[in-house]
């Protein structure tokens, strides 16, 4: 297998996504391939404004924001060692991986 692996990494936590980033980079580096990254991609930042009043003050507001941070890694010259490695990958709860190949 010669081709790359691309793998991205989501969590509102950047913690956990940085960890998660760092677990992946050595068990892949353990396996021999090359594996560029992790590149921080753009925060995104969804923001909701809500009334602090349930009846009068229409410009008292409060505002919350979700983050949700990314992060890419690119695998190169992997081979079935390292795709049963990353299979076998333990990571926390909240990061969602997405993989192509």
């Amino acid at each position: 297998m010669s081709q790359r692996i691309r793998i991205k990494l989501k969590s509102y936590d950047h913690n956990l996504v940085d960890k998660s980033a760092e677990k992946i980079v050595k068990t892949v580096r353990n396996t021999g391939a090359v594996v560029t990254g992790p590149i921080p991609l753009p925060t995104e930042k969804k923001i909701f404004t809500v009334l602090r009043s349930p009846h009068v003050n229409k410009k008292a507001r409060e505002q919350f924001q979700l983050c949700t941070h990314k992060r890419l890694l690119d695998i190169y010259t992997s081979s079935s060692r390292t795709v049963d490695a990353l299979s076998k990958l333990d990571l926390p709860s909240g990061v969602e991986v997405e993989i192509k190949a």
